[in-house]
């Protein structure tokens, strides 16, 4: 079984995943990591992205993010093609972490844009983490040492917390990580 789990940025879904990583009997993938990961190590991956967005894009052979979001997250044509680029190498990569854990009692996909990239196809069922606002801009500025703008620039990216609640099978307000915790332990337990 494939379970999904998304939440909008800031919401606290990287909280949730380890909470979710204490049992044994479940294996976790988080889609932005591998991203990122194949970024680097995929040589089909690392030219396209080299022609879509030019040699600045890597500096001594390492991708240059900064320089990536700033232009991904203020010009969404470019951010689907970032998607484009990244995404079908991503689900090869998924498919076969999900045949090499069929041990276990479900698979953890964890993934910011899930449904905005219609990877919800692959779950048997998702699970959303939401939050205030407010709360998720505030974590987020701490967290990236960022601007209030680009927190909002990169939110315009992603569904509203109440199009993914209406799409989704659970749902976890994040409003204290003891609360949290209890929601995960349930839900695992119903999964399971």
């Amino acid at each position: 079984m494939i379970v999904g789990l998304t939440g909008g940025i800031g919401s606290g879904k990287t909280t949730a995943l380890n909470c979710f990583k204490k049992f044994k009997n479940v294996a976790v993938y988080i889609a932005d990591v591998e991203a990122k990961k194949l970024m680097i190590s995929s040589p089909v991956v690392r030219e396209k992205l080299h022609n879509a967005f030019g040699d600045e894009v890597f500096i001594d052979q390492e991708l240059n993010r900064s320089l990536l979001a700033k232009i991904v997250f203020s010009d969404k044509q470019k951010l689907q093609l970032l998607n484009a680029i990244v995404h079908p190498e991503v689900a090869i990569h998924f498919k076969n972490f999900v045949n090499n854990n069929k041990d276990k009692a479900y698979v953890l996909y964890e993934n910011a844009i899930l449904f905005e990239t219609k990877n919800d196809h692959f779950c048997d069922c998702v699970i959303t983490v939401c939050a205030a606002l407010e709360a998720r801009i505030s974590r987020i500025i701490k967290r990236d040492a960022t601007t209030r703008t680009a927190v909002l620039d990169r939110m315009k990216n992603q569904f509203s917390d109440e199009k993914k609640m209406l799409q989704s099978h659970y749902v976890i307000q994040n409003n204290s990580l003891h609360f949290l915790q209890e929601e995960i332990d349930r839900i695992h337990n119903f999964l399971t």
